[in-house]
């Protein structure tokens, strides 16, 4: 029926009801969410097209490209969840699958099986297996090979086993838009086996250093080779990205010792091929163009990570001239450049019909409210700013709260729990400000974030599963309650304001988030208060008369 048949990981394919944080979802126990519950906070599917999905994962939209550039569209489908078994039959070589978080590994995920001490598998992973269980009774008694690729690889490489009892027959670590045609020809004639690759995969040592480890089961490019596609090899998507997502570059550059995506070389799209596939999102019907970057504020930096306000602007007016977007916004950003550059965000806002009524929602790497971890651990998120120069850590960080809140963008905050290195006092600094942040008021209203504590666990128990609340101490208990008793109150503020659909939909679905974000920090209570930790005391912690530094402007 198909040659090649692309499959997202099935939790990549709903849009949550476009509720802000929604998303994160399927990171929860299965046991700690009601199926439900769950099933009605993920809404459906977007709509099949002749059993195809309309709309897919961007990153597989880019995969789809690349083969569509070699091959006719009968040979190359993404088929829609409702009908992936229509279009396996016994032409088919390849069943592709993309996935971020296939057995539950990511921090967020982690983060919620510690907190709850749930080992039931999360839904990102009893999706996962379910979706694998799918394919391979769909392909019995075919010669299709199932591959999986994506960011979430890296999770079957601390479990490997589990490649054999998912089905998998290879897991591809790494960027491919240039090389799958190459690859998807070379499984099928078995030349992948003939020392074109790397068999294996590529992981970090503790000082972060890439560490190669050989595995029939993972394939990779050769260390000695190039190891990623030029922007002139990475395709345009011809069909819809899930949320009207496109990319503007790869990379990032900013250099925290914790993530792998500043070991990327820049890739920084043109405002017209961001255009043409903003375009492709909008002839769908999406009205609010997403870019995406793991640092927008690096697209085209100059130096020490000068933001380039004017290409900023440009690529943004690029995307809202398209006929039939009305907004955009960014999907990653550092809050330094807001602190210092408070007219930049001021004129995206502008740009993209931002206002009181349309906020520009952007993720945030918080990670810390320490100074001295900051230092250690992402000296350069601070740029253009220093610490010490321009201010203390927690001043830049409300400064740059502040200016955004002023120009309408709403951040959402993630900080990390368990950093290396980190001390009690590490978290209680982090406390502190996420009480300032929540105590805030711009303009006149109550300062609009949200932040999400995330768990760093040690490899060594991941793959023991030996984690539970007992490894978090006073300290990180407090920063859990902090971040989640300020989600409960941002939740009551905006749950009916931000819903979607009818009136009773709204209404059902502020009213379940609401009872839920109640539910989850009556739980993160219940935990500190039976180990121990002063409520009280993390209630207050911060919050001395504080006056705002003057706003840091360049």
């Amino acid at each position: 029926m198909a040659k090649y048949v692309l499959v997202p990981d099935t939790t990549l394919s709903r849009e949550y009801n476009n509720f802000p944080l929604l998303d994160f979802l399927p990171c929860a126990p299965s046991a700690t969410v009601p199926g439900i519950i769950f099933e009605f906070l993920k809404g459906k599917p977007p709509a099949a097209i002749d059993a195809r999905a309309s709309a897919a994962p961007y990153a597989l939209r880019k995969l789809e490209s690349s083969l569509l550039a070699h091959h006719g569209p009968e040979d190359v489908v993404v088929a829609h969840e409702d009908f992936i078994e229509a279009f396996i039959k016994e032409d088919t070589e390849i069943i592709g699958v993309y996935t971020m978080d296939p057995l539950g590994l990511g921090p967020l995920t982690m983060s919620y099986s510690v907190l709850f001490d749930d080992y039931s598998k999360p839904w990102v992973r009893v999706e996962f297996e379910q979706l694998m269980k799918r394919l391979n009774k769909a392909r019995k008694g075919t010669k299709a090979k199932l591959i999986v690729g994506g960011p979430g690889v890296w999770e079957l490489t601390m479990m490997p086993e589990m490649m054999e009892e998912l089905g998998i027959d290879l897991a591809y670590q790494g960027e491919a838009d240039d090389v799958v045609n190459a690859f998807f020809d070379d499984v099928i004639s078995g030349a992948v086996y003939d020392g074109h690759y790397f068999h294996g995969f590529q992981s970090f040592d503790t000082d972060f250093h890439k560490v190669w480890f050989t595995n029939d089961r993972f394939v990779t490019r050769k260390s000695s080779s190039k190891q990623f596609p030029v922007l002139e090899e990475i395709p345009l998507i011809r069909n819809p990205a899930i949320k009207g997502l496109v990319e503007i570059m790869r990379g990032c550059g900013i250099g925290c010792d914790f993530c792998e995506v500043t070991l990327r070389p820049s890739r920084y799209y043109s405002p017209e091929m961001v255009k043409r596939e903003v375009g492709v999102n909008a002839a769908f019907g999406y009205t609010n163009a997403w870019l995406h970057t793991d640092e927008i504020f690096a697209y085209k930096h100059g130096p020490h990570f000068v933001p380039n306000g004017d290409a900023i602007k440009e690529v943004f007016r690029a995307a809202v001239s398209v006929k039939g977007i009305k907004h955009s916004n960014p999907t990653h950003g550092r809050i330094s450049v807001p602190a210092a550059y408070p007219e930049l965000t001021r004129d995206v806002t502008e740009i993209v019909n931002g206002g009181p009524d349309h906020w520009v929602g952007v993720q945030v790497g918080l990670e810390t409210g320490s100074e001295r971890l900051a230092l250690i651990h992402m000296p350069n998120k601070t740029l253009p700013l220093k610490i010490g120069a321009d201010g203390a850590w927690q001043e830049i960080v409300l400064n740059g709260l502040r200016n955004m809140n002023h120009t309408y963008w709403r951040p959402a905050f993630t900080v990390q729990v368990a950093q290396a290195g980190e001390t009690p006092e590490d978290n209680w600094e982090t406390v502190a400000l996420v009480n300032r942040m929540s105590d805030m008021e711009v303009d006149g209203r109550p300062a609009e974030f949200t932040v999400i504590p995330m768990q760093n666990v040690p490899l060594g128990l991941i793959k023991s599963s030996g984690f539970s609340s007992k490894m978090l101490d006073e300290s990180q208990l407090a920063v859990y309650y902090a971040c989640y008793r300020h989600l409960m109150k941002m939740t009551r503020r905006v749950a009916m304001r931000d819903s979607k659909g009818n009136l009773v939909k709204r209404t059902m679905m502020s009213s379940v988030l609401g009872i839920g974000s109640f539910a989850l920090l009556h739980v993160v209570e219940a935990l500190c208060k039976k180990r121990g930790v002063d409520i009280e005391k993390v209630k207050r912690h911060g919050l001395r008369s504080y006056e705002a530094v003057p706003v840091i402007a360049r």
